[in-house]
This record gives structure tokens, C-alpha cells and sequence, in this order.
């Protein structure tokens, strides 16, 4: 018996005469097609939204950002492998009606289009707002750190320059004690070897006043550290030991994990960030209220207080405390609210003294430290023990006390915000960037993100489902506008 054969090259084929064909009712695409169709480009800041009168005809942003949503969507990133695609994809070839653009075309209208692609994730999160698919009520927020274009060799801070220079010092005094010899040689073998030392002593002095250029400018800017291929990427450390990165912070909704919104920094933690991001997302929600779930990394009083403010309720893990062996923590000291004081272990009071405004701390001591036997317990410095209080710390306090109360919220972090970071980075292999500058990564990060929100929606509704909301949520849009 033989194997299964296939069909003779020479045959000839008769394929279906039209694409449709092709697509079959359940096909994303015919999803990405209607939503992209009725979306406004010109009101979303999209270059070429309308056609120019004059010159050569552009191609449609609607067609090139069908492109690349299908692409994101398919694990297909590259603008050269998306040009590769639309010649020898069914799919593609349906969605742009046989066109092909060129993969410079493709890359422009990526970059141009950096500021508006964020909006058009919003877009859809407002679509399956009004789909019922986001609960609104409760939130998980955390970030990730996702690579740059960036190596970490080309990333430098003040320590690492000063040992670079400290190296090519030595280097060229070593080469210069080694010219000297030769010189003293003067025979044709040191004459040779003195070219040699003195071309890569330029080269050393090349490389050393570059470095102290970076030094230079490093001091001016005020910042901690410089990159060189993408000058907002910063070395960040994470699970998988310390490179050049962008920090991405999602806000993820408990009901089908589906992402609210995102931001992209390049902090290098999470301390600054809870605030902007909490905000965020219950603006896109349009709730009055939200009640939001973050791990510990993310403790910053000041930053509780303003999600309080915003009528945002914070749950969070209490900080682990910086215990020294021996001493007493600052847990067993009581604070007295309605007097602002504290009550140390041997019962003294510590009043307010000093108010730190740079760092916003409000700073209380006494003078019973000098004669208490228990001083050695207290602290290892001369001076009284100093107790240190954010001005935020009652808002701190507040949320403490609501963890306390229902604990089962914070076991649902991690089900929230592990899921679409696994799946964005195992899943759709998109754990790093193609593209530099915080603007230009953040319009990227929003095409993952979007991709990421269409798959889960269709696994959820269906194709024909999200089609016919999109029709209601059309109809309803054009009967508001009459």
C-alpha cells in the first residue's frame, strides 16, 4: 500500500472566483473590517484621513490600520513580514481587497500614527462597554517590563562611566610607560610596535572623550542614566536579571480580565504609578466608583490618598517593614490620632517636631530617649529614636483597615493581571519592542493590547455577536446625533 498523494502540480485548479469565499461567518476579519469601517479617523488624529486633492493617491489609514490589527492579532509585528503576508494571505487579501503595500508604507503609518493608535484601543474599550463584557466594579492593576530597543551595553549611568574611565586611564598610562620604552629601543622591531601603541592609544582617547561626553550631558540632564539607541528607555531590573525596558502598566476588570486601559513609563518601579493609571481606567469605564487591587510594590501613601480623592478604593498588602536585629519596629508603636502623637514601648510620648516638606514626612520624637533603659532596643544612632509619618499615611491607614475587613480581595490580583501579561508575552510572543521612543512604544504597546482585548472578546461573544453590537451601538449613535 501506498502513501496518501497529493494532487499533480501540472493539474490545473479552478479556485472559487470570489474571496468572500474564502471568509467564513465566524472569521475575525469580518469583524476588524465593519469596526475599522465606521470608526472616524479624522476625529482620532490619524494622518491622511482624508484624501488629498493633489499628487499621488495615499493608501486608506483605514486599510493599513486593518493591517496591522490583523497582524497584532496573528503574531505578525514586522512591517516587512506584513508585507510578505498580504501577498499570500487569503485573509489579507480579503481585507484589503488584494492590495500590498510596501513594508516602508506599512512602518510610516505605524510611526506617524503614534499619538492616535492609543484612542483607537480606547475604542474598543468602549465597545465592549457597552456590550455588558467589563464588570466596572473592581480592578487589577500591575506592571511589567517589557524590553526596548535598547542593548545594556549602550545604556550608561554615572558608576559605570566613572569605571569605564578609570579602565582607559590606566589603559593609557600603561601605553604611554610602553611608547616610552620604545622610543628608548630605536630599533625597526619598537618602531613597528610604536605604530601599533600609539593607534590604539587614539583610540582609547577617542572612546574616553566620548565617555566623558555622556558624563557631560548626564549631569545636565539630571537624570540617573543615559541610553543611547532609545534615549527614554531605561535599564530596569525584573525576573529575568536587569535590562534596558519600558515599564507597562494595565488595569485589568475582574469580570472577563479584559484590559481597561494602559500606560507606559519608563519608571523603573511601580511607586509613582498607581494614581494616573486607577484614574484612568475609571474614566474609560465611566463609573463613580471603583475599587482597585494592587500588590505591595505599589505602596505610596500620597499616591492612596489621590486614588481616595478620585473616589477610588485602594486594596493593597501592607508593606513589608525594614526590620534591623534587635530593635523594636515601628509597628509596636501606637499612633494616638486625636493628640498626634505616638506611645513608644516604654510608654513615653513622641510629639510632632519637624516637617519635612521636600519629602512630604512629618517627623516625631522625645526627649525621655536620653535616660531610657530601653534605648538600646529603640535605636543604634545617639539621638533619640525618630519616627518618620507621611502626610498621607491616614488614607494608608484607611485601606489597611479595609483589607482587613474583606482579605479575599487581594487574593484576586493575581488571577487578574498575571493572565493577560502571560498571554501577551508566552502566548502572542510579544515581549519586546520594535520601535523607540516612549510616544512610538506606547502607539505599539496599544496595538498589543488591543489585540489582546478583540481575541478575548471573540472567544467570549462570537464574531456574529460583536458585529450585530456594533450595529446597535451604531444606530444608537446616529439617533443621539438627530
Amino acid at each position: 500500500m501506498g502513501y496518501v498523494e497529493g494532487a499533480s502540480r501540472e493539474q490545473v485548479v479552478l479556485f472559487p472566483e470570489a474571496l468572500d469565499d474564502y471568509v467564513s461567518g465566524e472569521n475575525p476579519v469580518l469583524f476588524v473590517e465593519a469596526w475599522v469601517n465606521q470608526l472616524a479617523l479624522g476625529e482620532l488624529g490619524f494622518s491622511k484621513a482624508e484624501p488629498e486633492e493633489l499628487g499621488r493617491p495615499a493608501y486608506d489609514p483605514r486599510d493599513l490600520l486593518k493591517l496591522y490589527i490583523y497582524g497584532y492579532v496573528n503574531e505578525i509585528r514586522s512591517s516587512r513580514k506584513l508585507e510578505r503576508e498580504s501577498q499570500r494571505n487569503l485573509e489579507l487579501m480579503w481585507l484589503l481587497r488584494k492590495l500590498s503595500p510596501d513594508h516602508k508604507t506599512i512602518a510610516n503609518f505605524r510611526k506617524d500614527n503614534r499619538k492616535a493608535l492609543p484612542e483607537v484601543f480606547r475604542r474598543f474599550t468602549r465597545l465592549c462597554r457597552e456590550l455588558n463584557l467589563y464588570g466596572r466594579e473592581l480592578v487589577g492593576i500591575d506592571g511589567s517590563k517589557f524590553r526596548a530597543v535598547n542593548g545594556r551595553d549602550r545604556n550608561f549611568t554615572e558608576a559605570k562611566l566613572k569605571q569605564r574611565l578609570q579602565w582607559i586611564e590606566e589603559k593609557i598610562k600603561k601605553y604611554l610607560q610602553a611608547l616610552q620604552e620604545a622610543d628608548a629601543a630605536e630599533s625597526q622591531e619598537s618602531e613597528v610596535s610604536a605604530a601599533e601603541l600609539q593607534k590604539k592609544l587614539k583610540e582609547l582617547q577617542a572612546r574616553q572623550a566620548a565617555y566623558e561626553g555622556l558624563q557631560q550631558q548626564l549631569a545636565e540632564s539630571g537624570e540617573e542614566q543615559i541610553s543611547l539607541t532609545d534615549g527614554e528607555a531605561r535599564l530596569m531590573k525584573g525576573r529575568q536579571g536587569q535590562h534596558v525596558s519600558y515599564n507597562v502598566q494595565i488595569a485589568v476588570d475582574s469580570k472577563h480580565k479584559l484590559i481597561a486601559d494602559f500606560a507606559v513609563t519608563n519608571e523603573e518601579n511601580d511607586l509613582n504609578c498607581l494614581a494616573a493609571v486607577a484614574q484612568s481606567a475609571k474614566q474609560e469605564l465611566a463609573v463613580e466608583q471603583l475599587q482597585v487591587c494592587a500588590d505591595r510594590g505599589y505602596y505610596n501613601s500620597a499616591q492612596i490618598k489621590e486614588c481616595e480623592e478620585a473616589n477610588i478604593e485602594v486594596h493593597m498588602e501592607r508593606p513589608r517593614p525594614r526590620q534591623v536585629a534587635g530593635i523594636f519596629p515601628l509597628e509596636i508603636f501606637t499612633y494616638d490620632e486625636a493628640h498626634d502623637e505616638y506611645e513608644c514601648p516604654a510608654g513615653k510620648r513622641l510629639s510632632f517636631r519637624v516637617f519635612d516638606k521636600d519629602r512630604q514626612l512629618r517627623c516625631y520624637w522625645t526627649k525621655a530617649c536620653r535616660s531610657c533603659p530601653l534605648k538600646s532596643q529603640c535605636t543604634t544612632g545617639k539621638g533619640p529614636r525618630r519616627i518618620k509619618r507621611p502626610l498621607a499615611q491616614d488614607a494608608a491607614e484607611r485601606m489597611f483597615k479595609r483589607v482587613a475587613q474583606n482579605p479575599e480581595v487581594l487574593k484576586l490580583r493575581k488571577q487578574l493581571v498575571e493572565h493577560p501579561f502571560g498571554s501577551i508575552k508566552r502566548w502572542m510572543k510579544q515581549d519586546h519592542f520594535l520601535m523607540r521612543g516612549k510616544e512610538k512604544v506606547s502607539g505599539e504597546t496599544s496595538l498589543t493590547l488591543l489585540a489582546y482585548n478583540l481575541k478575548r472578546a471573540i472567544k467570549l461573544e462570537g464574531v456574529e455577536k460583536l458585529l450585530a453590537g456594533l450595529g446597535q451601538m451604531s444606530t444608537k449613535n446616529m439617533l443621539s446625533a438627530t
